[in-house]
């Protein structure tokens, strides 16, 4: 049985090149495809050829390894078909690159020649945009403006020097509003060259692009002509507890890079501490024009970059601050039952569905608390556990894990904040006071009037 690598190296070898100008020696041998399918974090990877630079940590992610060829750095993506477990008990049919979506992150540092061959394995064509690049035209990735689409089964190769320092994507300009709803997509980060006047050395340096997918409670595949009811907000295809925590040393010097390819924007809120927005896939943002915050906007085909010191202790919160967004498969149509009584209805319910349980009369809190019957491969709501019990998040949402004692260079996971005695919000000796609960609203009188044969457009 042939291999993947003998597909590669037999199949492929022979793809059509996206521009004039790049060396028919370039196309003799294609690196080595890279792939992996495991959605856990990936330390970064410590350059081992050309300039040096300090890795970035893609979130559930990992980095493209590259060979040099005469002082070109060569790397080979591959869009296919992946499945992404977005968070344990669920896994999604999306498309993406060498084997996870989004694909992994590229790094170089400016001033590096790069050359990407691209693969395409979908069943249609597609083409490769370099998001905030400058760069030749006809490397722009515009299928039909700039270059011919990459069809299926061939290789196309991409040949461009980084010419400035950032944070920036890849995606497709070829059928994008579907090869994107499928998740394909990555990160590109260039590095700066020497030291910058306005890009500060860190220590710990994160990066996660911001997606969204519309899929339906016990299937896999996204619906792709879904224009803003998504259900499922993600960090780099997951969502919490799928989302692995921010772990870094007390007084580390934080960056993290995030980039929006979703439909709407995202205000990602950090609690506990404030930073500053140090850059945007535009580049650095001069030191006049920055101030403090604990929440920046992300609009759609942008990227932020925040900068802050790692001081206080603890675990604390890192999400998107519009509500729905830290919540998993939700239901648009679901009434709200705030106030309606429905004991007597789920009595009479459980004679014939037996495992039927009646929620929101209080709230949606007790989601987070219980394990309800899902048809398969469904996420709940809230489904994350913390220290105190459930956690009443899901989403986009994450932890920073502030340690006095976590090595420098150690991305590990130091598990739960062990809280010094005497600081946790506690219950104080008092009366108990019953909830209020807000009465139903009552129908219009025009609707209650509504003759049976009128309908509303």
């Amino acid at each position: 049985m042939s291999t993947r690598r003998d597909f590669f190296r037999a199949g492929l070898a022979g793809g059509a090149v996206a521009a004039v100008g790049v060396a028919r020696a370039a196309m003799a041998a294609l690196p080595e495809p890279p792939t992996r399918s495991d959605a856990a974090t990936q330390p970064p990877l410590q350059p081992p050829t050309g300039r040096p630079y300090r890795p970035v940590l893609t979130l559930n992610g990992w980095t493209l390894p590259w060979r040099m060829v005469d002082g070109v750095k060569e790397f080979h993506l591959v869009a296919e078909p992946v499945k992404r477990e977005m968070a344990p008990g669920m896994v999604a049919n999306l498309w993406g690159y060498n084997g996870q979506s989004p694909g992994p992150t590229i790094e170089v540092v400016e001033g590096d020649r790069v050359r990407i061959y691209v693969t395409n394995r979908l069943p249609e064509a597609t083409t490769v945009h370099w998001h905030g690049q400058r760069l030749p035209n006809g490397m722009d990735g515009v299928a039909g403006l700039t270059q011919p689409a990459v069809p299926p089964g061939k290789t196309f190769v991409y040949e461009f020097q980084a010419r400035r320092p950032g944070s920036f994507m890849y995606h497709p300009h070829a059928d994008e509003m579907l090869q994107m709803a499928m998740g394909l997509h990555g990160m590109w980060i260039t590095h700066p060259k020497a030291r910058h006047p306005l890009i500060a050395d860190v220590d710990r340096d994160f990066c996660f692009l911001l997606n969204a997918f519309d899929i339906e409670p016990g299937a896999a595949t996204p619906k792709v002509m879904t224009m803003l009811d998504f259900n499922l907000w993600c960090w780099n295809s997951r969502v919490f507890p799928g989302i692995d925590s921010l772990n870094v040393r007390q007084g580390d010097r934080v960056r993290i890079r995030v980039g929006n390819l979703t439909m709407t924007n995202h205000p990602i809120h950090l609690h506990g501490h404030e930073f500053e927005v140090t850059g945007t896939d535009g580049g650095p943002i001069p030191r006049s024009a920055r101030w403090p915050e604990v929440t920046t906007d992300v609009a759609v085909g942008q990227m932020r970059q925040i900068e802050f010191i790692a001081d206080e202790p603890g675990d604390w919160s890192i999400h998107c601050h519009k509500s729905h967004h830290t919540m998993n498969a939700m239901g648009h149509s679901v009434p709200t039952m705030l106030g309606i009584e429905q004991r007597d209805l789920a009595r009479r319910i459980n004679g014939i569905v037996p495992e039927f349980m009646a929620m929101g009369s209080e709230g949606m809190h007790e989601m987070a608390e219980m394990a309800m019957p899902l048809p398969d491969n469904t996420l709940p709501m809230m489904s994350g556990d913390g220290p105190f019990g459930g956690l009443g998040m899901g989403g986009m949402f994450s932890v920073l894990k502030v340690r006095p004692d976590q090595p420098p260079g150690d991305f590990r996971d130091p598990g739960w904040w062990r809280h010094p005695p005497g600081s946790v919000a506690r219950e104080v000796a008092a009366a108990p006071v019953p909830p209020t609960v807000a009465a139903p609203t009552a129908a219009p009188a025009t609707l209650r009037a509504r003759k049976p044969h009128q309908h509303s457009h």
